[in-house]
């Protein structure tokens, strides 16, 4: 029997109703933390479980892992869909967002090789794609999701339960216009600089952005890094020229920004290639959708409507070009000292994995020496083993790294779910 017109419109409009009380209720809760108010008043907050057959398979497949003579990698903690990870500034605890509607709150209460509970942190928040994370350095959380940035301030030290105090730096739409969102490239990055600016990135919402859009994208920085202060004030395009980061840090010894660029696609298996580029003063623009690494883009197969594009002015080309399409995401500079000296001041990028190539490349992470000069050196293989090469199954997909308080690297996953620590046992300098 087929509804009636009338059945019809009712479900509708109830469902509309639905919608609309969900968006007051959300709105609600965060103007009370705001004035820090109870939103939410079930103090029962979930633990994710730890143990049992889905953290025993995980380590049954890191037997699997390469690492150089010395290092092993151990399952940190499970935590569903990890992606970026901010490491707290005066705790053993992190906090990992995800590209869903969760940050995910990582205790280590013992200080050992392992965490002891993950659990959601500010769960009253209706949080949207979630991915960026990341501390100032007098305790304050950044959470840059996909259209809207906000603070927690103590957060490591108030996230025990659901409400927590919070300042929104930018409102819901307040980073792109709401017309640009797109399920595509909406991961943003966040890092808090000496400068006491806020940097975020912002990916292109298109494989490569049609003609009529490369302006306006230009004035508002899409596909580039905006910066700004805590309060959202003083907004400035920081770098243009770039498809998708989704990895950045500073380099602790100079203050300069590096970060990692996806590649285009659709142009076969070995070109363009990743990315991981320098910035050494504001405004320098690295040559998307121009060129992809050394590789020209504009007016080629994916681009044909961009055929009479110009070049950019004064191009900053990549400091390391990697394989084609192994999605180089997340990045650090390692500041720990558990490591031998060759690695301590250099960079370790996490390679997610291709997903339109055949065969299918990546799951590892890279590490990037330093030269005297500051630029980059040869980039090598530090961990593989995601990736089975003879069935083309990947068992995990690294996404970001950071670097613990003991000097530990830790490794998040997003496909496995989980966040691996790398520790040194050797002897070797």
């Amino acid at each position: 029997m087929k509804p009636s017109k009338i059945s019809v419109v009712l479900a509708g409009a109830l469902c509309s109703m639905a919608i609309l009380g969900s968006s007051f209720a959300a709105e609600q809760t965060m103007e009370n933390m705001k004035q820090f108010k109870v939103a939410n008043g079930d103090l029962n907050m979930p633990t994710i479980e730890q143990s049992g057959k889905n953290a025993d398979a995980i380590r049954a497949n890191l037997k699997k892992i390469k690492l150089p003579e010395g290092f092993k990698i151990d399952l940190y903690a499970i935590v569903p869909d990890a992606r970026s990870i901010a490491v707290a500034p005066s705790t053993n605890m992190m906090f990992v967002g995800t590209r869903k509607t969760k940050v995910w709150a990582v205790t280590n209460r013992n200080n050992g090789d392992m965490a002891t509970e993950v659990k959601a942190f500010a769960p009253s928040l209706d949080f949207k794609n979630p991915n960026g994370v990341c501390f100032t350095p007098d305790g304050m959380l950044v959470v840059a999701e996909h259209n809207r940035v906000l603070m927690f301030p103590a957060a490591e030290f108030f996230y025990e339960g659901p409400d927590v105090a919070v300042a929104e730096i930018l409102p819901r739409g307040g980073l792109v216009p709401t017309e640009h969102e797109s399920f595509n490239h909406g991961a943003r990055t966040c890092r808090y600089g000496a400068d006491k600016k806020l940097y975020i990135t912002l990916g292109q919402p298109f494989n490569v952005p049609p003609a009529d859009k490369l302006e306006e994208f230009s004035k508002l920085g899409i596909g580039g890094i905006v910066r700004m202060n805590l309060d959202g004030t003083g907004r400035e395009v920081f770098a243009r020229g770039i498809r998708n980061s989704v990895g950045q840090d500073f380099n602790p010894k100079d203050g300069t920004l590096w970060f990692t660029d996806n590649q285009v696609d659709g142009l076969g298996n070995d070109i363009p290639p990743g990315e991981l580029n320098h910035i050494t003063k504001m405004g320098q623009h690295f040559g998307f959708p121009y060129w992809n690494g050394h590789v020209k883009i504009a007016g080629g197969p994916a681009a044909p409507d961009l055929k009479d594009m110009k070049e950019p002015k004064d191009v900053v080309y990549p400091e390391v070009e990697f394989p084609a399409h192994q999605a180089q995401l997340g990045m650090t500079f390692y500041t720990g000292k558990m490591f031998p000296a060759k690695y301590q001041n250099g960079m370790f990028v996490a390679a997610h994995g291709s997903w339109n190539r055949s065969p299918a490349s990546g799951a590892l992470i890279n590490f990037v020496p330093l030269k005297s000069d500051g630029k980059a050196d040869a980039s090598q293989v530090f961990a593989e083993g995601w990736l089975d090469p003879a069935t083309g199954i990947y068992t995990g997909r690294p996404m970001d790294v950071a670097v613990a308080k003991d000097g530990s690297l830790l490794i998040s996953d997003d496909y496995a779910g989980a966040i691996y620590r790398v520790s040194y046992t050797g002897s070797g300098s």
